[in-house]
């Protein structure tokens, strides 16, 4: 079997695409949507599709043009030696070696096809190729309760709003939620970055458990909450909120501060709450040094840009032997979704499985053949060949496509 051909694409949803808020980054209110995926052919009729998780923010294009260099290397080649291709992908391109987001999007892109072909060439789902599913469903969480918990974007501003939505979950059959507590304030514009780091006025950690201690007496204690940060924070204002928030039995602080060794490990000897973090961190080379040390409990590698599912599958091997548990992130189309659940069924040390609003997001939905959505919050194991999902009439005809071949 050869790969004759290679259509990388910039995916149209229906989601408007709204410009940047310039002066505090990101507008939360309006993120762009703009998927990067690709389709791998090969001579024997068989195809397979693959993501680079970089859908929101200003990654997007530059993903899209990664995934057309690395494509080139594929051609010609045989998909079934993933492990020799994608060697091949992080030693032969230069940038590979300890890259970035967009190579290794590029990289987990084209691995999670090639994934996708071998398990269609075997007429097995991903999972058995991997070793075998050890669990039938993945306990679930709702993921980014301050964007609301509906089927449309309806941002938290009031301590109300972040009731509701965890209610809401919690009524659809969730027993985990997450949260960032600090993205807005009462009047809906987003804190700044000067608002979030350094030793921070006590307003600020008042708003934040005001919160938390609703949300916490709305759901009971029987559901898990992870405090959600963004990386937003920094090692001084992360460990003002986090002891103050313990008292909350949180589940997880997740990127309590931009991810380096040193710092998250100053910031977990401070606090009684388990660190999670990962989804910018990238390949088992840079998780090491936090195995090492243990400063991470959870971690959170993006099955689409931490170099897809031939290198997450390692992180996480290489997890197990520390005792740290795994959650794959996950905020892409329900390619790496789908992708994601195989790896989540099959490796011993999983947690939790994430389900992002935007995953139930009509304009996210409709990118893939099927629609797999949790119940009760619990998901079940796709058990079609492959990734079991593949690209849309939809979105194969709503993009920006470059053929490779």
């Amino acid at each position: 079997m050869k790969v004759t051909k290679i259509d990388v694409m910039l995916l149209k949803p229906r989601k408007e695409m709204k410009p940047m808020d310039e002066s505090n980054g990101m507008d939360w209110n309006n993120i762009p949507w703009r998927p990067v995926v690709c389709r791998v052919y090969t001579d024997e009729g068989i195809y397979g599709d693959g993501e680079a998780a970089m859908a929101y923010g200003v990654g997007a294009p530059g993903a899209f043009g990664m995934l057309q260099d690395f494509a080139k290397l594929l051609i010609g080649k045989d998909p079934l030696k993933n492990e020799k291709l994608w060697e091949d992908m992080y030693k032969t391109t230069f940038w590979g070696q300890n890259g970035g987001p967009a190579v290794f999007a590029a990289m987990s892109a084209l691995d999670i096809a090639l994934w996708d072909i071998k398990g269609k060439a075997f007429n097995v789902p991903v999972h058995v190729l991997l070793g075998g599913k050890r669990r039938d469903s993945l306990r679930t969480y709702a993921s980014q309760l301050q964007f609301g918990w509906y089927d449309e974007i309806k941002p938290a501003y009031s301590t109300e709003d972040y009731v509701a939505a965890a209610k809401q979950a919690v009524s659809e059959g969730y027993d985990a939620i997450k949260v960032d507590f600090f993205v807005y304030d009462k009047n809906g514009a987003s804190f700044s970055d000067e608002e979030r780091t350094g030793l921070l006025a006590p307003a600020y950690v008042d708003l934040v458990e005001e919160r938390v201690s609703a949300v916490r007496e709305a759901v009971g204690p029987n559901v898990d909450i992870i405090m959600e940060n963004h990386s937003f924070l920094d090692a001084q204002s992360a460990i003002q909120i986090g002891r103050r928030m313990e008292k909350y039995n949180i589940f997880c602080f997740e990127e309590p501060n931009t991810p380096t060794p040193k710092t998250t490990k100053y910031i977990s000897q401070k606090m009684n709450i388990p660190i999670a973090s990962g989804e910018r961190i990238y390949s088992r080379w840079q998780y090491a040094p936090y195995f090492e040390d243990q400063s991470i409990q959870l971690i959170q590698p993006d099955i689409g840009t931490c170099g897809g599912i031939t290198e997450i599958k390692k992180i996480a091997d290489m997890a197990h032997v520390y005792d740290v548990g795994v959650q794959v992130h996950v905020c892409a189309s329900p390619l790496c979704t789908a992708a994601a659940l195989h790896v989540e069924a099959v490796i011993p040390n999983f947690v939790i499985h994430e389900h992002h609003v935007f995953n139930i997001q009509s304009f996210n939905r409709e990118l893939c053949v099927h629609d797999y959505q949790p119940v009760n919050g619990k998901y079940q194991i796709p058990d079609l060949p492959g990734i079991g999902n593949e690209l849309s009439e939809y979105a194969l005809t709503h993009c920006d496509k470059v053929t490779i071949q």
